[in-house]
Protein backbone atom coordinates (compact mmCIF):
# COMPACT_ATOMS: atom_id res chain seq x y z
CA UNK A 1 0.00 0.00 0.00
CA UNK A 2 1.07 3.62 -1.18
CA UNK A 3 0.98 6.78 0.76
CA UNK A 4 -0.84 8.34 -1.36
CA UNK A 5 -1.63 8.50 -5.66
CA UNK A 6 -3.00 11.41 -7.55
CA UNK A 7 -4.53 11.23 -11.19
CA UNK A 8 -5.67 14.33 -13.68
CA UNK A 9 -8.28 13.39 -15.31
CA UNK A 10 -9.98 16.28 -18.28
CA UNK A 11 -12.86 18.05 -17.93
CA UNK A 12 -15.71 16.79 -20.83
CA UNK A 13 -18.05 18.70 -22.59
CA UNK A 14 -20.39 16.92 -24.05
CA UNK A 15 -22.20 18.52 -27.66
CA UNK A 16 -24.63 16.22 -28.25
CA UNK A 17 -25.80 12.70 -27.02
CA UNK A 18 -28.12 10.52 -27.43
CA UNK A 19 -29.48 8.08 -23.77
CA UNK A 20 -29.30 4.42 -24.22
CA UNK A 21 -30.31 2.92 -20.79
CA UNK A 22 -30.10 -1.10 -19.65
CA UNK A 23 -30.24 -3.54 -16.41
CA UNK A 24 -26.66 -3.63 -16.18
CA UNK A 25 -25.11 0.30 -15.19
CA UNK A 26 -22.23 -1.07 -16.99
CA UNK A 27 -23.57 -1.60 -20.73
CA UNK A 28 -26.16 1.66 -20.11
CA UNK A 29 -24.72 5.00 -21.48
CA UNK A 30 -25.04 7.08 -24.12
CA UNK A 31 -23.72 7.96 -27.91
CA UNK A 32 -22.52 11.15 -28.78
CA UNK A 33 -19.55 13.14 -28.97
CA UNK A 34 -17.70 16.23 -26.86
CA UNK A 35 -14.20 18.01 -26.07
CA UNK A 36 -12.22 17.15 -23.37
CA UNK A 37 -10.23 19.86 -21.54
CA UNK A 38 -6.62 21.04 -20.68
CA UNK A 39 -9.00 22.13 -18.09
CA UNK A 40 -10.04 19.13 -15.47
CA UNK A 41 -9.96 17.64 -11.77
CA UNK A 42 -6.87 16.67 -9.61
CA UNK A 43 -7.38 13.87 -6.97
CA UNK A 44 -5.00 12.63 -5.03
CA UNK A 45 -6.30 9.44 -2.65
CA UNK A 46 -5.07 8.03 0.57
CA UNK A 47 -6.10 5.25 2.87
CA UNK A 48 -8.17 6.66 5.45
CA UNK A 49 -7.80 7.42 8.94
CA UNK A 50 -11.23 5.33 9.84
CA UNK A 51 -13.23 2.87 8.03
CA UNK A 52 -15.42 5.52 6.05
CA UNK A 53 -14.31 7.36 3.07
CA UNK A 54 -14.08 10.91 2.68
CA UNK A 55 -14.76 13.16 -0.25
CA UNK A 56 -13.38 17.00 -0.05
CA UNK A 57 -13.42 19.24 -2.94
CA UNK A 58 -11.50 22.46 -2.73
CA UNK A 59 -11.20 22.41 0.90
CA UNK A 60 -15.41 21.36 1.24
CA UNK A 61 -16.39 18.51 2.49
CA UNK A 62 -19.37 17.04 0.08
CA UNK A 63 -21.00 13.36 -1.05
CA UNK A 64 -20.21 12.16 -4.85
CA UNK A 65 -21.71 8.87 -5.08
CA UNK A 66 -19.78 7.61 -7.97
CA UNK A 67 -16.98 8.42 -5.71
CA UNK A 68 -18.17 6.45 -2.59
CA UNK A 69 -19.45 3.40 -5.34
CA UNK A 70 -15.85 3.38 -6.95
CA UNK A 71 -14.02 3.30 -3.47
CA UNK A 72 -16.20 0.52 -2.32
CA UNK A 73 -16.35 -1.54 -5.36
CA UNK A 74 -12.14 -0.84 -5.25
CA UNK A 75 -12.94 -2.30 -1.00
CA UNK A 76 -10.91 1.03 -0.62
CA UNK A 77 -11.17 3.29 2.73
CA UNK A 78 -10.00 6.69 1.55
CA UNK A 79 -9.72 9.88 1.91
CA UNK A 80 -10.25 11.41 -1.46
CA UNK A 81 -8.91 15.48 -2.19
CA UNK A 82 -9.99 16.82 -5.25
CA UNK A 83 -8.98 20.48 -6.63
CA UNK A 84 -10.86 21.83 -10.28
CA UNK A 85 -10.18 24.54 -12.63
CA UNK A 86 -14.36 23.66 -13.47
CA UNK A 87 -17.52 24.08 -11.25
CA UNK A 88 -19.65 21.15 -10.31
CA UNK A 89 -22.82 20.42 -12.01
CA UNK A 90 -22.41 22.91 -14.99
CA UNK A 91 -21.76 20.76 -17.60
CA UNK A 92 -18.00 19.66 -17.67
CA UNK A 93 -18.18 15.98 -16.25
CA UNK A 94 -16.57 16.80 -13.15
CA UNK A 95 -18.52 14.16 -11.11
CA UNK A 96 -17.22 11.65 -13.55
CA UNK A 97 -13.84 13.19 -13.26
CA UNK A 98 -14.13 12.82 -10.18
CA UNK A 99 -14.80 8.92 -10.02
CA UNK A 100 -12.35 7.78 -12.58
CA UNK A 101 -9.34 9.87 -10.75
CA UNK A 102 -10.92 7.82 -7.61
CA UNK A 103 -10.46 4.77 -9.45
CA UNK A 104 -7.02 5.60 -10.93
CA UNK A 105 -6.01 6.76 -7.70
CA UNK A 106 -7.14 4.10 -5.46
CA UNK A 107 -5.96 1.51 -7.44
CA UNK A 108 -2.39 2.27 -7.35
CA UNK A 109 -2.75 3.18 -3.05
CA UNK A 110 -4.45 -0.03 -2.84
CA UNK A 111 -2.22 -1.99 -4.83
CA UNK A 112 -5.40 -3.49 -6.42
CA UNK A 113 -3.72 -4.28 -10.04
CA UNK A 114 -6.66 -3.76 -12.42
CA UNK A 115 -6.55 -2.62 -15.99
CA UNK A 116 -7.29 0.69 -16.98
CA UNK A 117 -10.42 -0.56 -18.91
CA UNK A 118 -11.29 -2.48 -15.48
CA UNK A 119 -11.40 0.74 -14.14
CA UNK A 120 -13.07 2.60 -16.59
CA UNK A 121 -16.25 0.33 -16.33
CA UNK A 122 -15.93 0.92 -12.73
CA UNK A 123 -16.54 4.50 -13.06
CA UNK A 124 -18.71 4.72 -15.67
CA UNK A 125 -21.14 2.02 -13.87
CA UNK A 126 -20.92 4.13 -10.62
CA UNK A 127 -21.85 7.56 -12.72
CA UNK A 128 -24.94 5.72 -14.47
CA UNK A 129 -25.81 4.42 -11.12
CA UNK A 130 -26.03 7.33 -9.64
CA UNK A 131 -27.67 9.37 -12.78
CA UNK A 132 -25.26 11.83 -13.00
CA UNK A 133 -23.60 11.03 -16.37
CA UNK A 134 -23.57 8.64 -19.26
CA UNK A 135 -20.56 9.26 -21.02
CA UNK A 136 -18.19 11.59 -19.78
CA UNK A 137 -16.16 8.50 -17.84
CA UNK A 138 -15.60 6.83 -21.45
CA UNK A 139 -14.56 10.06 -23.17
CA UNK A 140 -12.46 11.51 -20.46
CA UNK A 141 -10.39 8.38 -20.58
CA UNK A 142 -9.92 8.87 -24.47
CA UNK A 143 -8.96 12.73 -24.25
CA UNK A 144 -8.72 14.57 -27.20
CA UNK A 145 -12.21 15.20 -29.24
CA UNK A 146 -13.91 11.75 -28.81
CA UNK A 147 -17.04 10.24 -30.77
CA UNK A 148 -18.72 7.53 -28.98
CA UNK A 149 -20.32 5.48 -31.62
CA UNK A 150 -22.21 2.97 -28.77
CA UNK A 151 -22.84 3.67 -24.60
CA UNK A 152 -21.57 1.59 -21.86
CA UNK A 153 -18.23 0.79 -20.84
CA UNK A 154 -14.81 0.21 -23.02
CA UNK A 155 -16.09 -3.29 -22.90
CA UNK A 156 -18.63 -2.33 -25.33
CA UNK A 157 -17.61 1.26 -26.50
CA UNK A 158 -16.63 1.72 -29.69
CA UNK A 159 -14.41 5.39 -30.00
CA UNK A 160 -13.53 7.36 -32.73
CA UNK A 161 -12.37 11.23 -32.58
CA UNK A 162 -12.02 14.17 -34.28
CA UNK A 163 -8.13 14.52 -35.18
CA UNK A 164 -8.08 18.12 -34.42
CA UNK A 165 -7.20 20.39 -31.50
CA UNK A 166 -8.53 23.73 -30.37
CA UNK A 167 -8.82 26.75 -28.16
CA UNK A 168 -11.76 26.79 -25.95
CA UNK A 169 -13.51 29.49 -24.24
CA UNK A 170 -16.43 29.15 -21.87
CA UNK A 171 -18.86 30.68 -19.53
CA UNK A 172 -21.41 28.92 -16.94
CA UNK A 173 -24.63 30.77 -16.14
CA UNK A 174 -25.42 28.08 -13.32
CA UNK A 175 -26.48 24.38 -12.79
CA UNK A 176 -28.49 21.86 -14.71
CA UNK A 177 -29.61 18.88 -13.19
CA UNK A 178 -28.59 15.85 -15.42
CA UNK A 179 -30.62 13.50 -12.94
CA UNK A 180 -33.71 15.51 -13.31
CA UNK A 181 -32.90 15.41 -17.74
CA UNK A 182 -31.80 11.53 -17.48
CA UNK A 183 -35.22 10.59 -15.58
CA UNK A 184 -37.17 12.48 -17.80
CA UNK A 185 -38.39 10.88 -21.22
CA UNK A 186 -35.17 11.27 -23.27
CA UNK A 187 -37.19 9.86 -26.75
CA UNK A 188 -36.90 13.16 -28.38
CA UNK A 189 -33.02 13.99 -27.30
CA UNK A 190 -32.39 10.41 -28.16
CA UNK A 191 -33.68 11.23 -31.26
CA UNK A 192 -31.93 14.48 -31.62
CA UNK A 193 -28.96 12.84 -30.36
CA UNK A 194 -28.74 10.01 -33.39
CA UNK A 195 -29.04 12.55 -36.23
CA UNK A 196 -26.18 15.18 -34.65
CA UNK A 197 -24.41 11.83 -34.59
CA UNK A 198 -24.58 10.90 -37.94
CA UNK A 199 -23.95 14.11 -39.35
CA UNK A 200 -20.52 14.38 -37.35
CA UNK A 201 -19.59 10.88 -38.41
CA UNK A 202 -20.30 11.63 -41.86
CA UNK A 203 -17.66 15.11 -41.59
CA UNK A 204 -15.68 14.83 -38.65
CA UNK A 205 -14.57 17.83 -38.25
CA UNK A 206 -15.23 20.81 -34.99
CA UNK A 207 -16.97 22.87 -37.48
CA UNK A 208 -19.56 20.03 -37.90
CA UNK A 209 -19.68 19.26 -34.32
CA UNK A 210 -20.39 22.92 -33.41
CA UNK A 211 -23.63 22.55 -35.64
CA UNK A 212 -25.02 19.59 -34.95
CA UNK A 213 -24.52 20.52 -31.12
CA UNK A 214 -26.37 23.79 -31.83
CA UNK A 215 -29.12 22.10 -33.74
CA UNK A 216 -29.42 18.84 -31.08
CA UNK A 217 -29.74 21.51 -27.99
CA UNK A 218 -32.38 23.56 -30.02
CA UNK A 219 -34.34 19.78 -31.16
CA UNK A 220 -33.90 18.73 -27.59
CA UNK A 221 -35.55 21.76 -26.16
CA UNK A 222 -32.64 22.64 -23.91
CA UNK A 223 -31.80 25.97 -24.12
CA UNK A 224 -31.94 28.21 -21.39
CA UNK A 225 -32.89 32.15 -22.75
CA UNK A 226 -29.59 33.06 -20.72
CA UNK A 227 -27.73 30.37 -23.11
CA UNK A 228 -29.72 31.01 -26.25
CA UNK A 229 -29.02 34.65 -26.04
CA UNK A 230 -25.34 34.36 -25.48
CA UNK A 231 -25.33 31.16 -28.50
CA UNK A 232 -26.78 34.15 -30.88
CA UNK A 233 -24.06 36.99 -29.49
CA UNK A 234 -21.23 35.07 -30.72
CA UNK A 235 -22.72 34.05 -34.01
CA UNK A 236 -23.74 37.51 -34.42
CA UNK A 237 -19.50 38.01 -34.90
CA UNK A 238 -18.90 34.90 -36.67
CA UNK A 239 -18.27 32.66 -34.09
CA UNK A 240 -19.03 29.00 -33.45
CA UNK A 241 -20.48 28.29 -29.87
CA UNK A 242 -22.87 26.03 -27.99
CA UNK A 243 -24.42 24.88 -25.43
CA UNK A 244 -22.71 21.88 -22.69
CA UNK A 245 -24.95 19.42 -22.09
CA UNK A 246 -25.77 19.16 -19.37
CA UNK A 247 -25.34 22.72 -17.98
CA UNK A 248 -25.92 26.19 -18.16
CA UNK A 249 -22.81 27.14 -19.65
CA UNK A 250 -21.63 28.02 -23.42
CA UNK A 251 -18.51 26.97 -25.13
CA UNK A 252 -16.94 28.27 -27.86
CA UNK A 253 -14.14 27.57 -30.21
CA UNK A 254 -11.30 29.86 -30.62
CA UNK A 255 -12.09 33.70 -29.32
CA UNK A 256 -15.87 33.24 -30.30
CA UNK A 257 -16.90 34.54 -26.51
CA UNK A 258 -14.43 37.00 -26.22
CA UNK A 259 -15.17 39.12 -29.61
CA UNK A 260 -18.74 39.34 -28.42
CA UNK A 261 -17.66 41.09 -25.36
CA UNK A 262 -17.82 38.10 -22.88
CA UNK A 263 -14.67 37.67 -20.37
CA UNK A 264 -14.54 33.88 -20.41
CA UNK A 265 -12.67 31.07 -18.80
CA UNK A 266 -9.95 29.63 -21.69
CA UNK A 267 -8.89 26.68 -22.18
CA UNK A 268 -8.32 24.28 -24.74
CA UNK A 269 -8.92 20.39 -26.07
CA UNK A 270 -6.48 18.02 -23.89
CA UNK A 271 -4.16 16.02 -26.10
CA UNK A 272 -4.97 12.59 -23.89
CA UNK A 273 -6.90 10.83 -21.59
CA UNK A 274 -6.91 10.68 -17.59
CA UNK A 275 -3.41 9.95 -16.58
CA UNK A 276 -1.58 9.23 -13.02
CA UNK A 277 0.98 11.65 -12.22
Amino acid sequence: MRDEATAFVPGHITGFFSAHPDEDPTKAGSRGAGLTLTDGVEVTVEPAAGSEPTVVLEGEEIEVEPVTTVLETLDAPARVEATSDLPLGAGFGVSGALALGTALAANRVFDRKLSMNELVTIAHGAEVQAGTGLGDVVAQARGGVPIRLEPGGPQDNKLDSIPARARVEYVSFGELSTADVLSGDTEQLTEAGTEALSRVVEEPTLLSFMYASRLFAREAELLTERVSETIGDVAAVDGQASMAMLGETVFALGTGLSDAGYEPSVCATHPAGAMLK
